[in-house]
């Protein structure tokens, strides 16, 4: 297992194992991305990798599906079963050792998933035909613990990244910050020596062995509107002698919003922008799937140049890419918990507040599919297949904004759990649920539908009942 900087570390591990032609196959996890943030194409993704990685175990894969046809929605033991484990079995004797990367397992949304995902896998070391071996990496959060303590001891071995001698973490920082910085030296036609080693040894000191806070600091002296002689004097004086890691990158989060959202302004500008920061980055850190800032703003209903103001401004802590058309994501989940934690974000102005921001975001969902109508696409018949409607057509009618609203409207409500919108939720769908459906079948989420159609009837007989 691993921490802080473990993505970095698994994607460079896959490259070399692809490069060696060593790599089965890998999953990486990813919190707020739609098809990776669960297990539920977890296996299947893992098995089609194989299949073209070990061509012996085609036929067997193929066979498993012809044979259950439903197994791409049937539970993770079946389909670890069907279309891994047994097909492993029997295949023909390997002489290779192939290896399976799996990153940030602890962004898995479901908690039994992981600690199921680690029992299976775990049954791979039982192979006699193929020696497979597994490389996962994941903070070291409780339930993943506890799934490693019920294997046995044979079956894992484990590397805690926080366990390295400091020293040689510190000396790979040090290195970073001096490669790093130096180009804007010359950029900016800074003095010799700029930065002195004094600084160098000040910015390791304060980054406590977390890569995360050196690169955030890095991003915040490169892209700073004062020039990176003043970028890195704030960063110099901001918080002086914290108590631990976790202070030291607290401390560099919130001088960067301090400086980069508010900067000098009165109060009641920054008040006012500080709401804008709450709103348009509150609801990235809390959504289930990324997607490009106009899209963000329209969700929001609210102008797309706000919403492109208040990401200019935090581009050390969240990336914007140059094609509008790609999502905007944070650049590392510590500044997503540090956001939703009091006792971490001193400052109350940047404070999200996870369930007003899940109660907004429902309502702005509702919002938006409360305006469906009936064949949204203008078919020209009943029985036209998906994939014979133009991609364009799809975009135009049914624009990213729009299938999220549908595909998770009610994940925001569960979430922020507003029970005076119980009305809204049946008001809806008495006018709109058939044009509901109509869209998630047009974006293929019509197994979705039905686990929320379940969900629904319970809330809904529990609110009956209650009434």
């Amino acid at each position: 297992m691993a921490g802080t900087g473990k993505s970095t570390i698994s994607r460079t591990i896959a490259q070399e194992l692809a490069e060696k032609k060593r790599l089965a196959a890998s999953f990486f996890f990813t919190r707020g991305k739609k098809d990776v943030s669960h297990s539920g194409m977890f296996f299947t993704t893992i098995a089609a990798q194989l299949a073209n990685s070990l061509p012996v175990l085609r036929t067997f894969i193929s066979d498993a599906i012809n044979n259950n046809p439903d197994i791409f929605k049937q539970g993770l033991r079946e389909q670890w079963n069907q279309l891994i484990l047994n097909p492993l079995k029997n295949a023909p004797t390997q002489s290779i050792q192939l290896v399976v990367v799996i990153d940030a397992l602890d962004e898995c949304d479901s908690m039994q998933d992981i600690q199921l995902i680690l029992q299976l896998l775990a049954e791979a070391k039982d192979l006699e035909t193929v020696r497979i071996k597994i490389f996962l990496t994941s903070r070291p959060e409780i339930p993943i613990f506890d799934g490693f303590r019920q294997l046995s001891g044979e079956a894992y071995q484990d590397f805690i990244l926080h366990n390295i001698p400091l020293d040689t973490v510190n000396a790979d920082i040090s290195t970073f910050f001096l490669q790093k910085l130096s180009p804007l030296k010359a950029k900016h036609g800074l003095g010799t020596p700029w930065p002195d080693e004094r600084i160098i040894a000040q910015l390791v000191e304060r980054a406590a062995g977390l890569f995360i806070y050196a690169a955030t600091t890095l991003r915040f002296i490169e892209d700073g509107i004062d020039g990176p002689e003043e970028q890195l004097s704030l960063v110099l004086s901001a918080a002086k002698s914290p108590l631990s890691a976790t202070e030291h990158l607290d401390g560099i989060y919130t001088a960067l919003l301090q400086h980069s959202v508010l900067g000098k302004r009165g109060p009641q500008e920054c008040e006012q922008l500080a709401g804008r920061f709450r709103q348009v980055v509150g609801s990235i850190v809390v959504m289930f799937n990324i997607m490009p800032a106009r899209n963000l703003a329209q969700l929001l209903q609210i102008p797309f140049k706000v919403v492109s103001r208040t990401l200019d401004s935090l581009r050390s802590v969240i990336n914007i890419p140059e094609n509008e058309s790609q999502p905007v994501q944070l650049f590392h989940l510590s500044f997503r918990d540090f956001l939703w934690d009091s006792e971490r974000c001193s400052d109350s102005r940047f404070l999200i507040d996870e369930k007003e921001r899940h109660t907004s975001l429902f309502r702005k969902c509702m919002s938006h599919i409360s305006q469906l109508e009936e064949n949204i696409c203008n078919l020209w018949g009943p029985g036209v297949m998906n994939t014979e409607i133009p991609n364009d057509t799809m975009q135009k009618s049914i624009p990213p904004h729009v299938q999220y609203a549908c595909c998770y409207w009610l994940d925001h409500w569960q979430l922020g759990h507003p029970e005076e919108d119980i009305k809204t939720i049946r008001q809806f769908l008495q006018q709109h649920f058939l044009h509901w459906l109509e869209i998630l079948s047009l974006i293929g989420e019509v197994s979705n539908g039905v686990h929320m159609i379940i969900t629904l009837e319970e809330i809904l007989s529990v609110s009956c009942h209650a009434h």
